[in-house]
């Protein structure tokens, strides 16, 4: 039976405030990647991992998530490699999947919280979005949570003008577009891991 929609996780962070891979960090006795993996598997019909380090990854993954490489640039100098950032790195993966699903699930690879119930939940209220919206996501007094939502597939023009004219920020990107907000969206599900204390404050 399909479940309606795609899922695209991002992993290609370099975790500097955290001092290590994040998305390797055991939370409840697995890698964070591979507890949000396993969520997007119970919620969709593809799983895409997006990342330019698939050879770290690519022995965590379970069966049914595929890698999308993104296209990372190097430094001036030609050495280290830098990511483009996660704006950039959706649109690249956004490109690669080529689904009959209408809405894709995003999803970054630090959130110990998700919740396969409420995701389903909200993936079933996924008909009853206005037709212009591009995206479906909570909001809170900083903004939009945009790394834990539902977005049309069909977006990926606008945001494709939108990286070419230089923009790199979700926020500003989702501002100038139709987004509807998720009903009911618990703040614990959204809690991400960028930091040490991050860390310690959920084992609370």
């Amino acid at each position: 039976m399909s479940k309606k929609v795609t899922a695209i996780i991002l992993a290609g962070g370099k975790s500097l405030r955290m001092g290590q891979d994040k998305a390797m960090i055991p939370v409840d006795g697995a890698p964070l990647l591979l507890g949000v993996c396993r969520v997007a598997l119970a919620c969709a019909d593809s799983v895409y991992v997006v990342t330019p380090w698939q050879e770290r990854y690519e022995d965590l993954l379970p069966v049914g998530c595929q890698f999308i490489r993104e296209a990372p640039s190097l430094s001036n100098d030609g050495g280290e490699i830098q990511t483009h950032g996660p704006l950039v790195g959706f649109a690249q993966a956004l490109a690669f999947v080529n689904v009959e699903n209408e809405w894709v699930l995003l999803l970054a690879c630090d959130l110990p919280n998700l919740q396969v119930e409420v995701l389903q939940g909200w993936i079933e209220g996924l008909e009853n979005s206005s037709r212009e919206a591009i995206a479906v996501l909570a909001k809170n007094e900083k903004g939009w949570e945009p790394l834990c939502g539902f977005y049309r597939k069909s977006c990926l023009l606008g945001l494709n003008k939108y990286i070419s004219e230089g923009g790199r920020s979700f926020q500003q990107w989702l501002d100038q577009n139709t987004v509807d907000v998720l009903p009911d969206s618990s703040t614990a599900m959204f809690f991400n891991c960028n930091t040490p204390e991050d860390l310690r404050r959920r084992s609370l």
